[in-house]
């Protein structure tokens, strides 16, 4: 029994001490408070209408019909298209493009309404600038479709010549109508895809840093011995006292930022906010353990923090929200298992998105709680680093 309440006491001593030097350095209110509030109101604000809109294109227009005029008000009223300008011909329109005032451009040929309307296939073109992929991609979309309502509504006008009834004709255009349901994000919100990932993601970096940060100033500074004494020598207690005030604030962040995006904003919820406090909960204690983990592999705080941050902008990459893994290199495929990030990932998908009970995650909290076996494996060295190891700037 005293045993334990000199452990007790010991733990309460560290905490107290890495208290009074969180709130002695105004470094760790920046990376703990200040950086996570502004990345959670950069990324929501950046994306705050979901996709883009009134992006610029211009038209050549070489028909000057009333066909041609036609088709470039219906191209300016979608959404994500605004046409502001018109150029006389393709080099002028290129040039506009390569100089970044226009995304793409649309071509509509000389003689094209009298060409559809004999069926000679006249052909309309369109260039984009995937130089900027979100833009050209969407662009792309809005053009491919303004060009086939084009040819659609071109061949409708000959099957009424031909005294065709309108559902006769539309049978002829459509012969197989498409009905599509986007699933959990209906709106096509790109903020839902991204900032329930890229938010995490920033957390999670400064995760790592500061922990990395943390335990590599006791060797640099020379207070390791001092940290440990106050541990009763014992580098478990040590670790658990420096690690749990940072694990309060970074939970309450993480608390934060789910309210905000679920509660706030209103983003697919489906399973409940409870399991996504949980999986943020094993996130935090996961990013934890891999950046001691980092600097128990490379004791000197300038490599540590190297680590942590390359590791860190590796995990956004490979995580899947941007580029699938399944589209990956195989190897890449199975690297992508190494980063909690990832895991967390799957977890908002089945949960968030989707509304699958948490047994169907299970071996993605499984894989957050190996994560936090991690610093068992460098203990000891990370013991003797603090003992022994010289800091070389």
């Amino acid at each position: 029994m005293k045993r334990f309440k000199r452990r007790y006491i010991a733990l309460w001593l560290v905490m107290k001490r890495e208290c009074r030097r969180l709130v002695s350095r105004p470094l760790y209110l920046f990376c703990m408070v200040i950086a996570p509030m502004f990345c959670y109101l950069f990324f929501t604000t950046l994306m705050g209408s979901g996709l883009p809109t009134n992006l610029p294109v211009g038209v050549v227009d070489m028909d000057q019909t009333a066909t041609s005029r036609n088709i470039v008000r219906n191209l300016d009223s979608f959404g994500q298209t605004e046409v502001v300008a018109h150029y006389p011909n393709v080099s002028e329109a290129r040039i506009a493009m390569q100089e970044g005032k226009i995304y793409a451009f649309f071509y509509l040929p000389p003689g094209l309404s009298s060409e559809a309307s004999t069926q000679k296939q006249p052909k309309i073109s369109f260039y984009t600038n995937n130089s900027y992929l979100i833009a050209g991609s969407l662009l792309l979309k809005d053009m491919k479709m303004m060009s086939e309502l084009a040819s659609g509504a071109a061949a409708r006008k000959v099957l009424y010549a031909k005294g065709a009834t309108e559902k006769q004709a539309m049978a002829l255009l459509q012969p197989i109508v498409i009905d599509t349901h986007a699933l959990n994000n209906p709106w096509l919100n790109y903020s839902v895809y991204l900032c329930n990932t890229l938010v995490p993601a920033m957390l999670m970096i400064l995760m790592f840093m500061v922990t990395v940060y943390s335990i590599g100033t006791e060797i640099k500074d020379r207070t390791a011995k001092e940290w440990l004494h106050t541990a009763n020598d014992s580098i478990y207690i040590a670790l658990a006292g420096k690690l749990l005030p940072q694990t309060i604030v970074f939970f309450i962040m993480g608390i934060f930022y789910n309210a905000y995006l679920y509660g706030i904003l209103h983003f697919p919820c489906n399973s409940g906010i409870w399991p996504m406090i949980l999986a943020t909960l094993c996130f935090v204690l996961a990013s934890q353990c891999v950046g001691v983990f980092m600097v128990g592999v490379l004791p000197t705080l300038r490599l540590g923090l190297s680590f942590a941050s390359l590791w860190g902008v590796i995990s956004v990459s490979i995580s899947g929200f941007s580029f699938p893994v399944m589209a990956m290199h195989p190897t890449l495929q199975g690297l992508s298992i190494l980063f909690p990030l990832r895991h967390y990932f799957l977890i908002y998908v089945d949960q968030a998105l989707n509304g699958y009970s948490m047994a169907y995650s299970w071996h993605n909290y499984l894989a957050l709680l190996l994560f936090m076996m991690l610093p068992f494996l460098i203990i000891y060295r990370l013991k003797d680093a603090l003992l022994y190891h010289k800091y070389q700037p």
